[in-house]
């Protein structure tokens, strides 16, 4: 039965994220949707225990994600600003909410201010999916600024929600001791795991399939795990890990990005399904008032204020300032924070998960869909794309694909120019490397001897595989130690591809000798088409 109910729910979520895609509906408020409409179908779901373990899995995978898929290259201009917003922002909109809570509401002043943490910082996944739903190219860098925000302040949310729960509770740790554990452990284990991780990609080879993407996974567990036991904000480690080696350019990486992607996905779909599960109609009903309130003073005063004394001392303009004021969405990570607190056994005095719960139901609904608007009723829209991504990112993301040789000093192509090139196929010269610095390949630039070339062009699938036969060279092979020129083979044959005995790929020309241990992928002339 449950097994029953997992394969309709992420079918249900397919369908959501369809919705989603069409209507620029965050997929993510679906998702919840859907988690609290199955409370409809029997008794309440209450188990705050077993949703905070999964959200603390979700929430390491989406962040580790989210930083890995951050392009420093694009948000260098904005770095300093993004920091400063995921930093000191989340602070100065969380004692702001926190203030109004205490003086307006009359919630008690720790409760106040815990409520405030809680609900400090942005989401990602609703920030990452408007932008991209709706294509909103933003001038300014101010996409590549919210970006970064959104996927670095989740751990100063984190660290002032154990500040004030730790108060609640009676804890005699000091809070300056907290911030420095919380805060350094969590950079330090990141960046020495980053490190570490990143000499693993480089120093060992992870040939077979799917081993290299397992590394990561371990990676990215251990970094929380180590952070986590050593009293250091693990979530800050998994981002920090991200970013470092999500930067880096090495052969697997897109294996890395076809698991994250579906995986992170399953995650999310996971995360907020049980969120949503968790909550109770009745109760969310009850809530409405106070964090209809909350969700206003954090839209229209604490997020506003935050961006314009953050902000316009790096000279942001005003329609800059109003765009970024607007994007303060709330989502998962505060609901996932919220849930901790009850977990912690500390008395409240109010129904902190299902009013935190309804702000974030609320700050979607209501911000994600007049955000477009605003972005183009303050002229913010950039009609140019600048987004800059490596030609990793394309092949992975795409149906495009890029391949590199080695101009040798008696290649035919040497002294031709670009445009000579490929007249009679759809490729383009995409990059020219020459004495390790970049050529940019215009339609008269010359060809030169020892030029590493990338050639880009689509990708070809092979939906059947007829034809292909596949043949591993031993010890008493015939072809050992010959080159494969010399290689008596029928017309209707040709080695397409090399596979070495440590798995490296051979382009097979004709020079190329055959050893023991090589895999050769052969096209046999078998099947008509």
């Amino acid at each position: 039965m449950y097994i029953l109910i997992v394969a309709i729910v992420l079918l249900l979520a397919l369908l959501a994220v369809k919705f989603s895609d069409k209507f620029g509906i965050p997929s993510f408020l679906l998702f919840i949707l859907l988690g609290i409409s199955f409370n409809f179908f029997g008794k309440d779901f209450n188990n705050f225990k077993f949703v905070d373990e999964f959200s603390s899995v979700a929430l390491l995978f989406i962040m580790f994600y989210g930083g890995f898929g951050t392009n420093l290259k694009m948000a260098k201009p904005v770095t300093t600003q993004g920091v400063i917003m995921a930093s000191a922002g989340v602070v100065l909109t969380s004692v702001l909410t926190g203030v109004f809570c205490y003086f307006v509401l009359k919630i008690s002043f720790v409760e106040s201010m815990l409520l405030g943490s809680v609900v400090g910082s942005t989401d990602f996944a609703s920030v990452s999916s408007i932008l991209r739903s709706k294509n909103l190219n933003l001038k300014y860098s101010t996409a590549s600024m919210l970006e970064i925000e959104s996927g670095s302040n989740d751990p100063t949310a984190y660290t002032m929600t154990m500040i004030f729960l730790s108060i609640l509770v009676g804890s005699k740790t000091s809070v300056f001791k907290l911030i420095l554990l919380q805060v350094g452990i969590g950079l330090l284990i990141g960046f020495v795991m980053a490190k570490l991780t990143e000499k693993l990609i480089f120093k060992i080879d992870f040939s077979e399939d799917g081993l290299f993407t397992v590394l990561i996974i371990s990676c990215a567990l251990l970094t929380f795990a180590i952070s986590k036991n050593l009293g250091g904000n693990a979530f800050l480690s998994v981002y920090v890990l991200g970013i470092m080696i999500g930067n880096l350019e090495y052969y697997r990486k897109k294996e890395v990005v076809f698991f994250f992607d579906g995986f992170s996905g399953i995650m999310q779909i996971g995360l907020f399904f049980l969120l949503g599960l968790l909550a109770n109609p009745q109760s969310i009903v009850k809530a409405i008032p106070v964090a209809f309130l909350v969700m206003v003073f954090i839209t229209i005063i604490a997020r506003p204020l935050a961006s314009i004394l953050l902000l316009k001392p790096f000279g942001y303009k005003k329609n800059q300032l109003i765009v970024i004021s607007a994007a303060g969405f709330r989502g998962a990570a505060a609901i996932a924070f919220a849930i901790m607190v009850i977990n912690s056994n500390a008395k409240l005095s109010v129904d902190l998960f299902h009013i935190i719960f309804v702000i974030c139901l609320l700050s979607c609904l209501i911000q994600g869909s007049l955000f477009p608007i605003i972005c183009r009723k303050t002229d913010m829209i950039d009609p140019d794309d600048t987004v800059l991504k490596t030609f990793n990112y394309y092949s992975s993301k795409s149906d495009v694909g890029f391949i590199e040789t080695q101009i040798n000093e008696h290649s035919e192509l040497v002294g031709k120019k670009v445009k000579e090139i490929g007249l009679n196929f759809d490729i383009i010269v995409a990059k020219i490397i020459r004495n390790n610095k970049l050529v940019i390949p215009r339609g008269d630039t010359v060809i030169c001897a020892n030029d590493t070339v990338v050639i880009g062009g689509k990708s070809y699938f092979d939906p059947t595989g007829y034809g292909l036969i596949e043949i591993t060279i031993s010890d008493k092979n015939n072809w050992n130690g010959k080159k494969l020129k010399d290689i008596d083979m029928i017309d209707s044959e040709l080695v397409v591809m090399i596979q070495g005995k440590n798995g490296e790929i051979i382009v097979p020309t004709g020079s190329v000798t055959l050893n023991a241990g090589d895999k050769l992928i052969i096209l046999k002339e078998t099947v008509k088409f």
